[in-house]
């Protein structure tokens, strides 16, 4: 909790999972979800700001972090790990906590987390914004060598169990510093508490699985359900971010890709990498607070 100050540890029963978080401050609620291969740690370097202004609720994501991380399998495949359920698993949490409408922060895997929960939960979110990131069956559709050169993750993680779980598990300190490193930032970005955190997570098998699934149901499932929802348009005012030296400034049109999907959009690239709250958390919480307050 040290990266953490006034905040406390919680942990939710949301059904098949339990999902490990921390609360702090004070005024509407709001809800941080964070990217692979990270966990709520991610946000400490914003939570405090923001908390000044909000009652704010950082939770690990199923399968990362101090969460549940069920298997997976199941039919159909990778059901467990769905953007859905994810979803679903979060509105239960501020549900708990009372809170019937709420806004919602997510960077990378959170971000497509939180527009799910757009999809299947509307009404109860009152606004949203996504780090670095465009929709999820915009980046399949848009793939080039360029994309598949940068996040080839994408296409390694999806690989059939065990290939990429056994790889990564060889040697998992390597992998996760070797991934967080190779972006603009470097690993001069990360807090060494946060950084440890996030290793000592992903040492976890079952966690490198968990995260296997992830990308899996991204890549199946996911776009069905994404599919199923093409041409709604979300009405919830987006705040879109990115870093201006990510492969998203690169590949893709971030504000004109989100339009398509919401009718209310706004945003700007900020000069850093992917990592926006940790390689430029003052600037990234100074964004947030004008668009959510």
């Amino acid at each position: 909790m040290a990266l953490f100050p006034g905040f406390e540890p919680r942990w939710f029963d949301v059904g098949d999972v339990v999902i490990h978080g921390v609360v702090g401050g004070s005024g509407p609620p709001l809800l941080l979800l964070h990217g692979y291969p990270q966990t709520h740690a991610m946000w400490h370097k914003v939570a405090t700001q923001l908390a000044e202004h909000f009652t704010v609720v950082a939770t690990d994501l199923r399968g990362y972090g101090a969460s549940g991380k069920p298997d997976g399998g199941g039919s159909p495949p990778h059901w467990a790990y769905s953007k859905r359920e994810m979803a679903a698993d979060q509105i239960r949490v501020m549900g708990s906590l009372g809170y019937e409408r709420f806004d919602v922060v997510g960077h990378d895997r959170g971000a497509r987390v939180a527009h799910r929960m757009l999809l299947d939960h509307e009404s109860r979110i009152r606004r949203w914004a996504v780090l670095d990131v465009v929709p999820t069956l915009t980046m399949y559709r848009k793939t080039d060598r360029r994309f598949a050169e940068a996040y080839y993750h994408w296409f390694f993680l999806i690989q059939p169990a065990p290939l990429p779980e056994r790889l990564i598990g060889a040697d998992p300190d390597f992998f996760l510093t070797r991934h967080l490193g190779s972006r603009h930032g470097g690993l001069a970005a990360f807090d060494p508490e946060a950084l440890s955190q996030y290793l000592r997570a992903f040492r976890n098998p079952a966690t490198i699985h968990a995260s296997c699934e992830d990308y899996r149901a991204a890549a199946t499932i996911d776009l069905e359900h994404d599919e199923a929802d093409l041409g709604r348009r979300i009405r919830a005012p987006l705040l879109v971010l990115w870093g201006k030296h990510g492969v998203v400034e690169t590949c893709f049109e971030p504000l004109d890709d989100w339009r398509e999907h919401a009718t209310s959009v706004t945003g700007r690239a900020l000069e850093c990498g992917h990592y926006l709250a940790e390689e430029l958390p003052g600037a990234t919480a100074a964004e947030l607070l004008a668009f959510l307050k």
